[in-house]
């Protein structure tokens, strides 16, 4: 599980450090590491003792889970489809090819790598049920490989872009996980609820980037052990998590950000062509078909062991090791992966998003697992009991004892540590930005932390990295991942309530905006010779004083008929004017206060490009002047044509949609 972010330079005046957050988590990450360092065979145990308790506990719970999050983001994939990760008129930054390159390296990391290989020998040597070594174990071994990287993780990921996509760049709100629950808890989100959210987040996302730092360490080691004779053991490995943090102190503190990115995507054509070499040198035939049948063998498979629980025999072991680990692993991820999706998507449709994060990175996972499982499983059933004994008892060493087996062994090992070792610092230094960004209140969702944060959490992730590997090395980082991931499971329910609470509200509004216009419509034929305003106006003769003039006479009487009726009622409603700059004139917006977020109706007098008719062609700086409504949403209607009865109307027709929401939601909340 990888990503890389790019980060912007931040200012002092636009970020401000969230500190109950930062103590609360590194309170809890600081007593968690000393405990590990003063007494590890005293943690191992406690650990695996509460990992037991969650998962006779809630073992359900996260696989229930699991498949509820996948379901609920076709859900809104296909109800909520046309609705932008931004205003009505952004459109995406990046193009779809750059874009979907951009998924394609976020599903990429040094652990696939390592379970690439660990995994499928595993489930065919010791399967959950049945025999292990038997046919059907080696069909079903790289099915759970793909199960356990496959959609269900990447509906979570998707869950969480969407959610920070949406309230970051259509509703304004900041690029945090707390802006999500918005719909539900109001402005309790400012308050202790809302730190009570970031804490949950901050705790599974470092816990679940200390077990892929963890995982990373461990493999590279027998790299570099087989590379340059470097002994395998906790020294090697601290020295290998010291590196990773002095990565990202110098990307903190020169900004170097840009040029990791570029390396990044060098290491997915370097990890293609890793893929590539293995499948043409080693059994290519054997390889294709067994591409075609895992992927057969998932579709049929994939709907009786989403909802698995193995009640009547259940394995508390395996299923701690490898279910429930990576459905909390995934979950500990989701913030981190959903906010870098949430920067690269804006100016998508939700629908585009989903079709792209469900599909995208699992092509490249089922062509990894394909290649690397069926080669391991296949050299098992040849015979070759040495090398299957050593992919489930030392799993970091299998994917390197694959390699070794291959044509042009030694480059191939040289190159897959590369690509790890490159893997892994990127994952340390988009880490420590995320970690950061979570920690702080930014400006807006382009900007980052201070470099100060950052080196914090690199520091702090580091020691926790180290910590787990004294008490117990990779099972300790999973154990821990498994506990700690459960407080965000239940972020991610909320997050899923609060999402659909605002997409509803988005749905509800949409319809207003199709009702004014079709009011609005209605109205044009009232009045004598109000087509040839119209078409007056079309033509660009609308002047910034005719229609600053309109403004003052009809519309800022409008709006204060109707705050002054609203305050008769309780209200404290207030018309804010300003003059705007550039090509923006004047403004104008009614305002009342709500418990979940304000109503606004705002109207804009600017200048815009003039349109051209007929065979009359305008010139670039040939402007007009428009009087419009402009939504929250980026949608927008001339007022030009309305009678100050009829835009009075208009308001109230928004206010009452939007109070009824603020009314269920506030229902709700008490």
């Amino acid at each position: 599980m990888s990503t890389t972010t790019t980060s912007t330079p931040p200012g002092p005046s636009t970020t401000r450090t969230k500190w109950p957050v930062v103590l609360a988590v590194g309170a809890v990450t600081a007593v968690v590491a000393l405990w590990a360092l003063i007494a590890p065979e005293r943690s191992e145990e406690v650990l695996g003792s509460v990992v037991g308790w969650t998962s006779e506990w809630f073992g359900w719970f996260y696989i229930l889970l699991a498949t509820v999050i996948l379901v609920f983001v076709v859900y809104v994939g296909l109800r909520y489809g046309k609705v932008r990760l931004g205003r009505d008129d952004d459109r995406p930054e990046f193009s779809t090819f750059a874009w979907a390159s951009m998924l394609f390296a976020a599903g990429i990391g040094t652990d696939v790598m390592f379970f690439a290989v660990a995994e499928p020998a595993s489930q065919y040597l010791a399967p959950p049920q049945g025999e292990g070594g038997t046919l059907e174990a080696a069909r079903e071994s790289t099915v759970w490989t793909l199960f356990h990287y496959g959609i269900t993780g990447w509906g979570m990921y998707a869950l969480m872009g969407i959610a920070l996509g949406f309230f970051a760049h259509r509703k304004g709100l900041p690029l945090a996980v707390r802006s999500a629950l918005s719909p539900i808890l109001g402005r309790r989100t400012k308050g202790a609820a809302g730190a009570a959210v970031d804490i949950a987040t901050m705790l599974g996302t470092i816990f679940g980037i200390a077990t892929s730092l963890g995982i990373g360490v461990v493999m590279l080691n027998v790299g570099l052990d087989i590379l340059f004779g470097i002994p395998q053991g906790v020294p090697a490995q601290i020295g290998l998590v010291v590196l990773a943090v002095g990565v990202a102190t110098v990307s903190a503190v020169t900004g170097v950000d840009r040029g990791i990115r570029v390396l990044s995507q060098l290491n997915v054509l370097l990890a293609l062509l890793l893929a590539a070499w293995v499948l043409v040198t080693r059994d290519t035939a054997f390889l294709l078909r067994a591409a075609v049948m895992n992927v057969g063998d998932f579709v049929s498979l994939f709907p009786g062991m989403t909802m698995d629980t193995m009640a009547f025999d259940y394995d508390a072991e395996w299923m701690g090791g490898w279910t429930l680990f990576f459905w909390a692993w995934w979950i500990a991820w989701a913030s981190f992966v959903g906010m870098f999706l949430a920067r690269i998507s804006k100016g998508r449709t939700i629908g585009q998003f989903v079709v792209g994060t469900l599909t995208i990175p699992f092509c490249y996972i089922v062509m990894w697992v394909t290649v690397f499982g069926n080669s391991a499983v296949q050299k098992i059933m040849e015979g070759d009991t040495g090398f299957g004994e050593a992919a489930v008892n030392t799993p970091e060493a299998g994917f390197f004892a694959l390699l070794q087996d291959t044509p042009g062994a030694l480059v191939l090992v040289a190159l897959a540590t590369f690509v790890g070792l490159l893997f892994y610092v990127t994952s340390a230094d988009s880490g420590a930005l995320v970690m950061a960004n979570l920690s702080a209140e930014l400006e807006d969702p382009d900007t980052d932390a201070a470099p100060w944060l950052r080196i914090l959490w690199a520091v702090a992730t580091a020691v926790l990295t180290i910590a787990m590997l004294v008490v117990g090395g990779i099972p300790a980082l999973q154990n821990a991942t498994i506990i700690m991931g459960l407080p965000f499971a239940v972020v991610m329910v909320l997050v899923m309530w609060g999402l659909h609470r605002a997409l509803e509200e988005e749905r509800v509004m949409t319809d207003a905006i199709r009702t004014s216009l079709a009011s609005s419509l209605a109205g044009r034929s009232r009045g004598a010779g109000s087509w040839r305003r119209r078409l007056s106006e079309g033509f660009g003769r609308v002047s910034p004083e005719q229609a600053a003039r309109r403004l003052d006479r009809v519309v800022l009487p409008a709006l204060q008929d109707v705050r002054d009726g609203l305050s008769g009622e309780g209200l404290d409603a207030v018309v804010e004017e300003v003059e705007g700059e550039g090509r923006l004139v004047r403004s104008a917006t009614l305002v009342v206060p709500g418990e979940v977020t304000d109503f606004r109706y705002p109207v804009e007098v600017r200048r815009s490009p003039a349109p051209s008719y007929g065979a009359g062609v305008r010139e670039a700086d040939d402007m007009t002047t428009v009087l419009e409504v402009v939504l929250p949403t980026g949608g927008r209607y001339s007022l030009m044509d309305r009678s100050q009865d009829e835009i009075c109307h208009d308001v109230l027709d928004h206010y009452e949609r939007w109070a009824t929401s603020s009314a269920t939601t506030a229902e709700i909340v008490g």
